[in-house]
């Protein structure tokens, strides 16, 4: 039975009598162009043990050196793949070099180091948006091609609250921003040059675990992933990028699972996400520094991806001020009670940036706590300011959900732009509330039903 909330037969009134929304001009035949760029690198088939240059697998020694002296031999080779087997084997910072397939093998464990002078000297990174000289990544690339990391092993970063995670605890409380966070967005607002934006050793800024900055052909694939300091898996600034098969297990704060960031052409496919943020969050810079780089994430394809605890499933935001555009999720399963969304878009009047070209469809959601489709332009409580966001041409098709406090929760602001947001061919189960629609604009509702929770 078709049960709608007031909310809903509302925005449906409103479409019926609006002809402002614009054609969408993207849509999923635009698909096949995208995967026909998208490539996984090929590799020689040339092996480069770590044990041949003096590692071992007893889990005490520290194995950084030989890692980086494989890397560096492989490279020279013309690449190949530099093999992790064998046990568990301790390591700082991994720097990927072109042409370089970080093979760690089923039953192997790289187990990074969670000393913070270990991932010294300060490298070129982004935080949350933002460009500085940092720690280095976990595993880290700088304007590399033919790069990837695979395998059936697992990657350890061994972040606990005793360590990275505790710079984001004060007194008790974590919090997000700590004092060298607001140092950093201070740099990124004055322009200050890059270079002399350092952070590492004696400031509280968490590096990402695996973060290829401005590369091309990138593969993950295979992996299990833990214990992240920060972000998991971070593509910054790099194309045709691919990852495949990955598990990630990682429930510290920031802790998303995949962050496209500013990158074009990304695949992310048959993964599981179980994580203390996002599962997957596209991003394209932050605020002035955002706008300053001035990159979109586009064209990205999300498929047959298994979603668990996270603040969202497949999220766009809140780091847009590049845009983002061209982004395609399809056949995915999401269900926790600690999954808070299935699709959600944050950003605020302070990051700017277009969202448009969303598309969503075949996904089957269990429950989620908070709403199945969020578009929340007052992200981080910020109501005004000088960059209105832009969404526009969003479509969430043939979704399923079990269990929800609302089906959709849109606010907008009086100068900011929702235009052509399509929900389709959809059943929304279990609602136990009306849905928040706040300068929404018009929502078009095509064969929705909406299913209250049964009073108890």
């Amino acid at each position: 039975m078709f049960r709608p909330f007031v909310s809903l037969l509302a925005a449906l009134t409103a479409i019926a009598s609006s002809s402002s929304a614009a054609e969408p001009q993207v849509g999923w035949d635009s698909v096949p162009a995208i995967l026909a760029r998208i490539k996984a690198p090929v590799f020689p088939a040339c092996d480069f043990n770590i044990t041949e240059f003096g590692a071992k697998a007893d889990g005490q020694m520290d194995c950084t050196e030989a890692i980086r002296k494989a890397i560096a031999t492989c490279h020279a080779a013309g690449g190949g793949r530099v093999v992790v087997e064998g046990g568990t084997f301790l390591t700082a910072a991994v720097h990927l070099k072109s042409g370089v397939n970080l093979h760690v093998a089923a039953g192997a464990t790289l187990k990074f180091i969670p000393e913070f002078k270990k991932y010294l000297p300060v490298v070129l990174t982004r935080i949350e948006g933002t460009e500085c000289m940092n720690y280095s990544p976990l595993i880290y690339a700088y304007e590399q091609q033919n790069i990837a990391v695979t395998g059936q092993g697992t990657l350890d970063g061994s972040a606990t609250w005793e360590n990275w995670w505790h710079f984001v605890r004060r007194d008790g409380w974590v919090t997000n921003l700590p004092p060298s966070g607001r140092l950093l967005l201070e740099h990124g607002a004055r322009g200050t040059p890059v270079a002399e934006r350092i952070f590492g050793d004696g400031h509280r800024l968490r590096p990402n675990f695996i973060q290829p900055f401005r590369c091309q052909n990138v593969l993950i694939e295979g992996v299990t992933i833990t214990n992240a300091p920060m972000w998991v898996i971070n593509p910054v600034l790099s194309t045709n990028v691919t990852v495949r098969g990955v598990k990630v297990t990682s429930h510290g704060p920031n802790n998303d699972g995949c962050n496209p960031d500013s990158s074009r052409d990304v695949l992310i496919e048959n993964c599981l996400f179980d994580t203390g943020d996002d599962c997957i969050a596209i991003k394209s810079g932050k605020d002035a520094d955002g706008r300053r780089i001035n990159v979109p994430s586009e064209n990205i394809i999300i498929r047959n991806c298994t979603m668990k605890d996270g603040h969202g499933g497949v999220v766009l935001g809140s780091e847009t001020s590049g845009g983002v555009r061209n982004v395609f999720a399809e056949d995915c399963v999401m269900d926790s009670p600690n999954l808070d969304r299935a699709l959600r878009l944050k950003t605020n009047a302070e990051r700017g940036g277009p969202i448009e070209n969303i598309f969503f469809r075949n996904v089957k959601v269990g429950r989620v706590a908070h709403s199945v489709l969020t578009i929340d332009l007052i992200y981080g409580r910020v109501n005004s300011g000088p960059y209105p966001p832009t969404v526009r041409n969003i479509e969430m098709r043939n979704v399923t959900a079990a269990s929800s406090p609302r089906a959709l929760w849109v606010v907008g602001t009086t100068n900011s732009i929702i235009e052509n947001v399509r929900v389709i061919d959809s059943v929304f189960n279990g609602v136990e509330g009306p849905d928040v629609l706040t300068h929404s604009g018009a929502i078009q509702l095509q064969n929705v039903t909406v299913e209250p929770a049964k009073a108890r």
